[in-house]
Parts: structure tokens; sequence; C-alpha cells
């Protein structure tokens, strides 16, 4: 399913230059996020044969995925220019998620989870003044700025380089003090136990929602809030039966663009951590 967040004309296939390794590797190995797995690898192959220097970054940057790389190369039908320019615009639709993030500066004004989102909605959660508060796959900073117009320190992880820089540049430029950005994921967060007093997230949950959730809550402290907080959408966010499952409250509100958004929340008491 297109999201509607690029075009692939403003688009080069050298932006995938800007990809990090776990970015090339689920690509490879999912072979996209579309279910036309055949179409994906044909189209990959022709455009990795016309632009060499990204597959040779793919192989490098990702050694794992040499051998992905290779057979998809082996494997491409010999294409003219136009079927070379349909093969790179299929793929970089393909992945757009993380063709976007190559263009933060772009994400506020493309990705509707963005452009129609009220920070109200994460306030009505939570109490965030003075807290100390973590933002787990922080992105462009949606969640991260909101928290901190009141909260006493935010701490953004986030595992894509590019995104981590514009939020770095974006503090300098507003010279915002209580922010700090970190690399990592929300399976493996890069802080002690009991940390902060707000775990948040907005759209990480979900590949390994047993790691995520162990995580979440081991950097939460007693008495704190776990928040999941995706932005609204052109499409309906439904229902997360999930962490409902595990004690999650799930709050739903029809969202600026008229369609259902689910959010959730847990405080972590002495007996979940345990």
């Amino acid at each position: 399913m297109s999201f509607g967040w690029i075009k692939s004309e403003d688009y080069s296939f050298n932006s995938f230059l800007l990809l990090e390794e776990f970015q090339i590797r689920l690509a490879l190995e999912n072979r996209g996020w579309s279910k036309e797995k055949d179409e994906w690898s044909k189209n990959m192959g022709i455009a990795l044969v016309a632009n060499p220097v990204v597959a040779w970054y793919f192989k490098h940057r990702c050694p794992k995925c040499v051998h992905l790389v290779d057979k998809l190369m082996d494997k491409a039908p010999t294409a003219i220019d136009k079927e070379v320019r349909e093969a790179e615009s299929y793929i970089l639709l393909s992945l757009e998620d993380f063709t976007i993030h190559t263009t933060p500066e772009k994400m506020a004004k493309s990705c509707d989870y963005i452009r129609g989102w009220d920070k109200e909605r994460l306030f009505s959660l939570a109490d965030f003044n003075g807290k100390v508060v973590l933002d787990i796959g922080a992105g462009s900073g949606r969640l991260t700025f909101a928290a901190a117009s009141c909260a006493s320190m935010v701490y953004a992880v986030e595992p894509v380089s590019t995104l981590r820089e514009f939020i770095r540049n974006k503090i300098a430029d507003k010279v915002i003090s209580n922010v700090r950005v970190t690399d990592g994921f929300v399976e493996s967060i890069p802080y002690p136990d009991n940390t902060f007093d707000i775990v948040m997230s907005g759209h990480v949950l979900g590949d390994d929602l047993e790691k995520e959730l162990v995580e979440k809550e081991r950097v939460c402290k007693v008495g704190g809030y776990m928040l999941n907080v995706p932005g609204d959408s052109e499409f309906h966010i439904g229902s997360f039966k999930a962490l409902v499952d595990k004690g999650w409250e799930e709050i739903h509100y029809v969202g600026s663009y008229g369609k259902d958004v689910h959010i959730h929340r847990k405080m972590k008491t002495e007996r979940s951590e345990e």
C-alpha cells in the first residue's frame, strides 16, 4: 500500500546511498513491502545493474546481503533507459518510508501522520511538565519537540543517521537546550533501567513486540508511563489488540482526516517491573 509520501520523480536512485545497514537488509531480505515479490526483484535487479555505485554500496554497507545483490543482478533482464527509470521509480515508491528518510526536511509536509497531528493528543496521555522523557524511533522529531516544550529533558533515540542529523540541526537552529539525540533501536535501548518518567514511541512497535515492550518497560521508572502515539493518518489506524491484551489502555479518536486513530498508554507498576 502506498502512503503517497513521495513522488518518485523527485528522487534519484542514488538516494539509497544514504540508507543504513539495517534498511538495506530489511529491503533485500523482504524484497520490499509489496506482495509482488517477483516483480520487486526484477525491478530492483534492473535498477542495481544500472546503478553499480548503489550496488557496491549495498554490498559494502551490508556484507550479509552480498549474495542477495548478486542474485538480483544476475537475474535482471536487459533494460533500455526508459525501463531503467521505471524500475528505479518502482523501487523508490516501494520503499517510500526509507526514501523519504533521505530528505527529512520534507517529512512535515509530505507525511500525513506529521502534517495532520495535534500535539495535544500526546499531552492528553500524561503530564510532561518537568519530566525526563524518552522518544524511541524519534524520526524527524514529531513527538520529541512536542514533549520538549514542557519536559525537563527529552532523549531522542533514532537509528537513521539522516534523521538524527535533522533533529540535531533543528536543536541548533531553534536553540533548544533540553533535547539529546542518540543512535539506537526499540529492541535495544541504549539507556539504564528505570531511567525515564515517560517512554514514548509513534510508529515503531510490532516487528518483535515482546522484546520491544520488555525494553520500553525496562527503561521506564516505576510509576512512569509508556505511550504508543501514532499520528493522524489518511488511512484508519485500527485497534492494537496485542497491546490491549498486555494491559495497555487503548484510546480511540477520529483524527483530522476523519479516520479512526488508536493511541495507548500503560503505567509501570511494581508488579509489572517484576
